[in-house]
């Protein structure tokens, strides 16, 4: 199991695995999840992870469909400007491979960021910690488990 798996187990937190067979020439993890589990869009989210002017790391989770407004997550930090952090430094702070990156039971707790758009959903499925494993809960659990907040930090392709 994963750092993520046994956080919402030893939590209580209602939730599902759902995993495939990742293929490793796939142009985009989230699309990946989408399309082999088929899921709704909208429902997935990735998890991202952004560097301030200061080098504060935060993580962004929007919808796979659409993309992060790192403006408006700059705001949301109440920071003047981020920048994707490198994947090196996205690894290292969360103990995830890149294209597995969990929101949940991270090495570092960061700043969490999740896009409003979730708050119309009854669930919504992040990255379970590895390439090909997803899990489903609500997003107030997801907020809880995190420190999160809800901002309006997605944006459409």
């Amino acid at each position: 199991m994963t750092p993520a798996i046994n956080l919402l187990k030893r939590e209580k937190i209602a939730h599902a695995v759902r995993s495939y067979v990742h293929d490793a020439h796939a142009e985009s993890y989230g699309s990946e999840a989408v399309e082999k589990l088929g899921l709704h869009p909208a429902q997935v989210f990735k998890t991202l992870l952004a560097s301030t002017d200061t080098h504060e790391l935060l993580v962004a989770i929007v919808p796979v469909a659409g993309q992060l407004d790192l403006k408006a997550l700059a705001e949301a930090a109440g920071c003047r400007k981020c920048e994707m952090a490198t994947a090196e430094a996205a690894q290292r702070a969360t103990g995830y491979l890149v294209g597995g990156i969990s929101p949940l039971g991270q090495k570092k707790r960061l700043r969490t960021f999740l896009d409003a758009s979730a708050q119309s959903l009854p669930t919504l499925h992040v990255s379970a910690g590895r390439r090909g494993l997803e899990v489903e809960l609500a997003p107030a659990d997801l907020l809880r488990l995190t420190a999160g907040t809800y901002a309006l930090i997605g944006k459409p392709r």
